[in-house]
């Protein structure tokens, strides 16, 4: 009985008519891909017999229901297994970092950090394939025009010989590989580097090492300069301050009382320094530089850029996070949804109210906080919401709800 449940499920997911929609997509997509050069033993190869892979949209489609602190995000990637093994493979692959990391001037500890988070080093490269997963979300439609360019660079990639289709495996959203390219990516950066004349960034580390040093050079990685630090703010620090587009000299963050968080001076670098709170103003403070935002290039989440960060310096021998206190919890993103909605009808401009953390919606959280007189980090702290809903409250029982035009939506 449970088994045709199954087989109903999946009929009802994609019906006969989604089927023969998706096959006549696939024809005009292999019209295209042949006038772009892509060979028929290629298509073939890649594309007989696929279908829309059900588990793929069911991933595409998932929101997260709660938010994570960054303490929380950190942890579960910052682990002390991750930091040791990290420090083995440093060892092990000590002359092929080298010679890495003096072509490309991208320190071994942030090109193996990045290898951590991405796969486990290697152990979790994902196990969908490649051009079936892409001709799905290019079929499906959220982001199609994306995914189409992916699919068509991944065929390029195979007809280029330097990996078979059957063996092009990753993410179910495309990234594959050590260092989990997506193919757009792979073309433009990749590069062979153990000189076999393949590119295969599944089983080469040399090549998936020098693919991800090239990247980051090229994104604009500085040589001797730190991607983000801890720092210790002053008693009167003005909290506005504290926002990842507010750069200013490391002399000016010094001269306003900003130090290392273990009293040492603050590096000399070439460019401005911003202050962020990740976990609002009761957590912890890191200074950041042009390297974090090279480390934003890669994956644009703050989270994810500090926590690349951390492991390198750690895996370097540095301590943790001396800072790691902030609101334990976080908002769902339904609570955040109230919380813009809430914000916007009291006339402060929160955006197209997505349960998304967008800049938006920080800037309408950090003038709420100006004008209660609370600590103006922008941050959706669960106290923040509290405080948000008893004035919305307050304001409707008045009749002083004035809702902001809503003129600009975050995408997921």
């Amino acid at each position: 009985m449970r088994k045709i449940c199954y087989l109903l499920a999946a009929l009802a997911a994609f019906p006969v008519h989604a089927q023969t929609a998706f096959d006549n997509w696939m024809v005009e997509f292999r019209q295209e891909a042949l006038a772009q050069g892509i060979s028929p033993a290629t298509l073939d190869a890649a594309l007989t017999g696929i279908t829309p892979a059900e588990k793929v949209v069911e991933l595409d489609q998932r929101q997260p229901e709660f938010l994570q602190t960054f303490i929380d995000y950190l942890d579960k990637r910052v682990t002390p297994a991750r930091i040791a093994r990290g420090q083995a493979l440093l060892q092990e692959h000590a002359a092929l970092l080298d010679e890495v990391e003096q072509k490309y001037g991208v320190p071994r500890t942030i090109l193996v950090s990045f290898w951590g988070l991405e796969t486990n080093f290697g152990s979790t490269l994902g196990s969908h394939n490649i051009p079936a997963s892409l001709a799905t979300l290019a079929f499906d439609g959220r982001r199609s025009a994306f995914f189409r360019n992916q699919l068509l660079d991944a065929l390029r990639i195979i007809d280029a010989g330097h990996v078979q289709a059957i063996d092009m495996n990753g993410s179910w959203a495309g990234a594959m590989g050590h260092m989990q390219f997506m193919p757009s990516t792979y073309r433009a950066y990749a590069v062979d580097g153990d000189g076999d004349g393949r590119i295969n960034l599944w089983q080469s580390v040399p090549d998936a090492m020098h693919s991800a040093g090239n990247y980051l050079k090229r994104a604009g990685w500085r040589t001797q300069e730190p991607a983000a630090l801890e720092v210790s703010l002053p008693a009167n620090f003005d909290w506005r301050y504290a926002r990842v587009n507010n750069r200013l000299a490391v002399s000016e963050w010094s001269g306003l009382g900003v130090q290392k968080i273990d009293g040492t001076a603050l590096p000399s670098v070439a460019g401005n320094a911003a202050i962020i709170l990740p976990q609002g103003w009761q957590g912890p403070a890191l200074m950041v530089f042009d390297n974090f935002d090279v480390i934003m290039k890669w994956n644009r989440s703050v989270n994810y850029a500090l926590s690349v960060a951390q492991l390198a310096q750690q895996m370097a021998g540095a301590s943790a996070l001396a800072v790691r206190s902030g609101e334990a919890n976080a908002l769902s993103m339904a609570q955040l949804k109230v919380m813009q909605q809430s914000l916007n009808e009291l006339g402060l401009d929160a955006g197209t109210p997505d349960g998304m953390l967008g800049p938006r919606t920080q800037n309408a959280i950090r003038l709420y906080q100006v004008m209660h007189h609370l600590p103006a980090d922008g941050y959706p702290a669960p106290s923040v919401l509290m405080h948000i809903v008893q004035s919305h409250y307050l304001a409707q029982l008045a009749g002083k709800l004035t809702p902001a035009p809503i003129t600009f939506s975050e995408q997921p």
